[in-house]
């Protein structure tokens, strides 16, 4: 695997090498979930915001829900569980 180096403060290696001892993952282990829960954060939030200014939009959010609506149908397909 490729790797390069990054800079950080004293402390936060510090941290780093807490949670990893602690948690009993490699410090790079430990970063790389970080750093991985960190992207879906921004995820979920930018969509939240994306549905926020949605809703601000009576015609638009009048539509999605209409699209809720149709794609629900495909819930009660009346298909048994394998």
């Amino acid at each position: 695997m490729a790797s390069t180096t990054v800079r950080i403060r004293r402390e936060t290696k510090q941290m780093l090498e807490r949670i990893a001892n602690q948690t009993g993952q490699k410090t790079q282990e430990v970063l790389d979930n970080a750093i991985e829960a960190y992207r879906r954060r921004i995820f979920l939030e930018q969509a939240n915001q994306a549905y926020a200014l949605l809703k601000q939009d009576a015609d638009r959010w009048a539509e999605e829900l209409a699209e809720r609506k149709a794609w629900a149908i495909t819930l009660s397909d009346d298909l048994k569980d394998a």
